[in-house]
């Protein structure tokens, strides 16, 4: 299993990162990683966590299911977090000098699943501040595009932020003092969304102010895939008003703290 990624992260991929808030990195996880991180995936959703949810109501066709801190659980969702190429591809294209560990987020989105994952941010859910914050979202089946997630391009650079929603329900977070997102859905030609046909192997990598949603998949094929989050030099704990979903447990860090305790370890350092 690699530690280090396949192939080099570029100027092209960063300026890319940087310009759109979001990039594909192509063949960045050996077949290794695929396999065993997959044969992990279909273990934990048999074990579910605390956090895990049905987004898909009963009796409905196929399944969308989500778990949350699974690195805390399985060793082998451990061993990805402390060795695999993620931290080291997040803190590349962050311009990082150290990357800390955020949570895992696993989603699975099994045939026929007719349920969309809503348009949002990543970031309003979170108890951190900072720019230098970013998701891999990294897949274990062959994903067309018609299945994966989809961005706006440039959102990230909007410089608001809006209310998150409930995945299960659609409603609002509560006392947050955030406008609610417009309706990109309803007024898709106005904006640039880009998706990807994606391989095992493959990453997804943005920004968490990027505003991006996902279809169902209503395709023949599984769409199982990890969610990692990681944070940056200028990352901090900021302790929000109103709801907020993760942590999903108290850090003991202090508003303004940098992001660097056993719940958010630190993983990689840039070689001198």
């Amino acid at each position: 299993m690699n530690r280090a990624p396949l192939r080099p992260v570029t100027a092209d991929d960063i300026a890319a990162y940087d310009r759109d808030g979001i990039v594909c990195l192509r063949g960045m996880f050996d077949a290794d990683w695929i396999d065993r991180m997959g044969a992990a995936v279909d273990e934990a959703m048999a074990r579910p966590g605390p956090h895990a949810e049905e987004y898909t109501p009963p009796g409905g066709a196929g399944r969308f299911f989500g778990d949350l801190d699974l690195w805390q659980r399985h060793a082998a969702f451990r061993r990805f977090v402390f060795a695999s190429p993620a931290a080291e591809i997040a803190g590349r294209l962050m311009g990082a000098t150290r990357v800390n560990f955020l949570y895992d987020q696993l989603l699975v989105k099994e045939p026929g699943t007719a349920e969309r994952t809503p348009w949002h941010q990543d970031q309003p859910y979170w108890a951190v501040d900072g720019w230098q914050v970013c998701s891999i979202w990294l897949p274990f089946d062959p994903i067309p595009a018609a299945a994966c997630v989809e961005y706006v391009a440039g959102s990230h650079r909007w410089n608001r932020q809006f209310n998150p929603q409930h995945f299960s329900d659609g409603s609002p977070y509560a006392g947050t003092g955030l406008p609610p997102l417009p309706d990109i859905e309803a007024d898709r030609d106005h904006y640039d969304i880009r998706r990807f046909d994606l391989m095992p192997g493959d990453c997804l990598v943005f920004q968490a102010l990027i505003v991006h949603g996902a279809p169902g998949n209503r395709l023949p094929g599984r769409r199982r895939a990890l969610a990692t989050r990681w944070t940056g030099d200028d990352a901090t704990f900021a302790r929000r008003p109103g709801e907020v979903a993760i942590p999903t447990s108290d850090p003991g860090l202090a508003h303004g703290a940098a992001m660097d305790c056993d719940l958010f370890p630190r993983v990689w350092e840039r070689p001198a």
